[in-house]
């Protein structure tokens, strides 16, 4: 008892004694700001970020130059979060966790990683002016379609633009270096340059002159972000070839869908919760393409079912006929095997929130009878789950998810082609899923 007192004690008239300070032992990228107060804290980082914005990187191209500085781009450490970040070690909720965090600030030091900003959208704008000199469009071949068919084409020609993906990640690597310095550095990169793609091909000789199936869906009553996803996904497809013989890969196509690649956060349900993640919605977009590629009677090599009965794809559509996908383990694949080019075009009805997936090639003799879902069982939906969201304010509360009921569903498809029939059963088997409410936690 007397042993509890004593560290007690110790305890607390510790954490008087730095109730405006940081505790001991604690460091951020290796300097130990422990017994400084915050405001040391961010005046050490914002004496580093006055030399840093000194930094500059000049950018070569041969239609000219531009000299950018960090401060212009607003590169530098992040001087009040981490000043907040160094502060708050120890002073959780939890008092048994900050004890130990305590000790072992004190005996073996905690060291927190450096905190920077940087507004690459600053940097977009600062090179416009050159970016508007080395730009040219590329020359896009008429490929007109009209009631199916290809009525007009012409040769393409690359144009070029400025990489800005790759010019950004070359200044950000740059630019970490002058984070240790203890002057300001200076470098010259030359601006990357990338040639543009035409969005479409020369048709004629490739065999695409008609339409041969459509898929669609609804996607009504979905967030800001997620119709933006949506839309964004659905244009990375568009105008693609898929060549005969070819298996087509959802997600080798589609490529990486974060943040760094133009998406937003949206709902999407991870390891059994729903959660902001990046690119919410593009399963959407999967979902009518599978249905397009099922009306044409392409060979389905893979398809992958939801766990949950999602709403959206029911708005327009019996249940079981949709595809998830999440790179790089579930994908939605399937077969050109029409003998020519298959021309993917995409379209996106922001007023009554449908998407549309056309797919253009050439006939042939193939029949496709897709017959409708049959529930096999259900299971009733759980009660409402609440979950905490710090992205909402205290006492708003939003409703996420709908309830589902579980169920085992099934569609059979028959192919008939060249005399042969092929049919094929599409099983999903759906857990139950209950309403789900983001209960705001901000403050």
């Amino acid at each position: 008892m007397g042993f509890f007192f004593f560290v007690s004690f110790l305890y607390i008239s510790y954490k008087q004694t730095h109730s405006k300070l940081v505790y001991e032992g604690v460091m951020v990228n290796g300097v130990d700001f422990g017994g400084k107060t915050t405001e040391e804290v961010s005046n050490y980082f914002a004496a580093k970020n006055d030399i840093i914005n000194k930094s500059t990187i000049v950018l070569t191209a041969k239609e000219g130059i531009a000299t950018l500085s960090a401060e212009q781009i607003g590169f530098g450490y992040d001087a009040d979060l981490l000043a907040h970040q160094a502060f708050s070690v120890g002073r959780a909720d939890n008092t048994v966790a900050n004890m130990s965090l305590m000790l072992q600030a004190y005996f073996d030091g905690i060291n927190l990683p450096p905190a920077y900003h940087y507004a690459d959208d600053h940097l977009s704008e600062f090179i416009a002016p050159l970016e508007k000199k080395i730009a040219i469009k590329p020359t896009e071949p008429l490929f007109t379609v009209q009631n199916g068919k290809v009525v007009t084409f012409q040769l393409a020609k690359d144009g070029r633009a400025v990489d800005m993906k790759k010019l950004k990640e070359m200044v950000f690597s740059t630019l970490l270096s002058a984070l240790l310095a203890d002057k300001p550095q200076r470098a010259t990169l030359p601006l990357p340059i990338m040639a543009v793609k035409p969005t479409n091909h020369t048709a004629s000789d490739l065999g695409i002159k008609e339409l041969i199936a459509e898929g669609t869906s609804l996607f009504q009553h979905s967030i800001e972000n997620r119709i933006f996803n949506v839309s964004l996904a659905a244009s990375r497809l568009n105008g693609v070839l898929i060549p005969p013989g070819q298996t087509f890969s959802f997600t080798k196509t589609i490529g990486d869908v974060s943040t760094f690649t133009g998406y937003k956060q949206a709902y999407v349900i991870e390891n059994g919760k729903t959660v902001l993640g990046d690119g919410g919605g593009v399963c959407q977009v999967s979902t009518t393409l599978f249905r397009a590629a099922l009306n044409a009677g392409l060979p389905i090599v893979e398809r992958n079912p939801h766990a949950y009965r999602v709403g959206y794809y029911e708005q327009d559509s019996g249940p079981g006929i949709d595809a998830a996908i999440y790179s790089p383990t579930v994908d939605l694949k399937f077969k050109n095997d029409t003998g020519h080019h298959i021309l993917i075009q995409s379209s996106v009805d922001l007023t009554e929130l449908r998407l549309n997936f056309a797919l253009y090639g050439t006939k042939d003799d193939r029949e496709v009878f897709i017959s409708k879902p049959v529930v096999t069982s259900e299971t009733p939906a759980p009660e409402a789950l609440y979950q905490d969201d710090p992205t909402l304010p205290k006492g708003e509360v939003k409703q996420v998810d709908f309830s589902a009921d579980g169920a085992n569903v099934f569609f059979t498809r028959t192919v008939k082609k060249d005399g042969k029939t092929l049919s094929e059963k599409f099983s999903s088997n759906y857990r139950p899923w209950q309403a789900i409410y983001m209960r705001g936690t901000k403050e």
